[in-house]
């Protein structure tokens, strides 16, 4: 299943409080438990004014309604063709 990063706009996301991260993270779990098993959301990234989120799903849309339902912006949609690190250099085919 496709993996995606979603860029969110969120101007003073960096200054929000441990309450209020938690309180996004359960509005999130909340929408994607009534979306169903096949969106999955496995991290996010918080900035100074915005939140970079990690996801499986079948497809943008997916991810799109998920944003729409629980009122989370969506600046853009993103998806992740590969990934690679510094074990990347040792492989013989990259």
């Amino acid at each position: 299943m496709p993996r995606y990063i979603i860029e969110r706009e969120l101007v003073g996301a960096g200054a929000l409080s441990g309450a209020e991260l938690q309180s996004i993270a359960r509005k999130s779990c909340e929408v994607l438990d009534g979306l169903g098993p096949k969106v999955q959301w496995q991290e996010s990234f918080v900035t100074d004014d915005k939140i970079y989120c990690v996801y499986i799903a079948p497809d943008e849309d997916s991810i799109r309604r998920h944003g729409e339902i629980g009122g989370f912006p969506v600046t853009s949609v993103a998806q992740v063709k590969h990934v690679i690190g510094p074990t990347t250099a040792e492989s013989a085919a990259a």
